[in-house]
């Protein structure tokens, strides 16, 4: 981070104690996130962000500190673009919002790309008995997009023949006629 470089020995304290305040403890991975989401940044700032993330996510303090401490990347995120995501996976998807802040990663993935397409095919699958209800939203979002196609679309391409062009279609941003939901 440059501007570390030209920051006094003051302000880097700061920076490192705003970070530990954060819940980021020096040695985890996510220390170096931590820094470059607060660096530089001033408290009252800080709290403004705090708190359009709690607006946009409807989560309490508790599921912030939580959130943050394992993602702190998301102080660096749009209001807009949590508020976007947070709302598909509560209204959409059904998830809680304590459920989204201790897997706050799942907010790092496009809307539009991952986490919509996913979720049609995972309620598609369900719905049409050839997935497990039990599966987990989740799990099945972590996936990388070559393990996604190879365990969720292409072992079912006979019963649901449509679904590579529907999944495809989905992630350019189209509502395929063949995910039809009940």
């Amino acid at each position: 981070m440059p501007r570390m470089l030209t920051a006094n020995v003051q302000q880097i304290r700061a920076m490192v104690a705003s970070a530990e305040a954060l819940g980021v403890p020096p040695g985890s991975a996510m220390f170096r996130q931590a820094l470059r989401s607060v660096a530089l940044v001033s408290e009252e700032k800080m709290a403004t962000k705090v708190d359009h993330l709690k607006k946009a996510t409807r989560w309490s303090d508790a599921d912030v500190a939580i959130a943050v401490s394992k993602w702190p990347i998301l102080l660096r995120w749009s209001k807009e673009t949590l508020q976007r995501k947070s709302d598909f996976l509560i209204a959409e998807v059904g998830l809680e919002p304590a459920y989204i802040a201790r897997r706050p990663a799942m907010l790092s993935f496009s809307l539009e790309g991952r986490l919509r397409p996913r979720y049609y095919v995972m309620r598609f699958l369900k719905e049409n008995g050839l997935l497990d209800h039990d599966r987990d939203y989740y799990t099945m979002v972590l996936f990388g997009e070559k393990v996604f196609v190879e365990k969720f679309i292409c072992p079912h391409k006979e019963a649901a023949p449509h679904l590579p062009e529907d999944y495809a279609a989905a992630r350019r941003g189209e509502m395929p006629t063949n995910f039809r939901f009940v």
